[in-house]
């Protein structure tokens, strides 16, 4: 997201924009991606509310959240893309934040990969998630991307 600074995270964390709502959508390709044809938007607050949950050393994935509400709201998918702008959101509102404080950096990226996106970059999120015990690897050369090692045995069940 560009000039953080200048956006008030937590009015768009309030902000439901209409949702939960649902769309059916016709694309075949989509359709056999994401196995069915129901969709589902979360607002953005649903999100926050989730991430919430994580406890101190566990993890959580964008994946895991959109299974979650998928599944409660008897969706086949919940949307991806605005899944990753909220997520984003719920990051920068609890920064933006004094006190109560949403552990946004337990919540990771699909193959428990860390997220740039995140107020302070993919260092920061390091720096937290390894004061929890976690230990963070890098992965390539030119296009480098830090995971949690062994993300899968700390994930936090919804």
């Amino acid at each position: 997201m560009a000039n953080e600074d200048k956006k008030d995270f937590n009015a768009m964390l309030a902000d439901s924009k209409d949702m939960s709502k649902f769309q059916t959508i016709t694309d075949e390709k989509s359709i056999e991606k994401y196995g069915g044809d129901r969709m589902y938007f979360a607002p953005p607050m649903d999100y926050d509310r989730v991430m919430r949950l994580v406890p101190y050393g566990k993890l959580l994935t964008v994946g895991a959240i959109r299974d979650y509400f998928a599944d409660i709201n008897g969706a086949d998918f919940t949307e991806p893309i605005t899944a990753g702008i909220f997520v984003s959101i719920v990051a920068w509102a609890s920064y933006q934040r004094k006190e109560d404080k949403t552990p946004y950096w337990r919540t990771l990226k699909a193959n428990g990969e860390l997220n740039a996106k995140y107020p302070g970059g993919v260092e920061v999120q390091k720096e937290m998630l390894e004061k929890e015990g976690h230990i963070i690897i890098q992965k390539g050369r030119k296009n480098i991307k830090y995971y949690v090692k062994d993300y899968e045995s700390d994930l936090f069940s919804l």
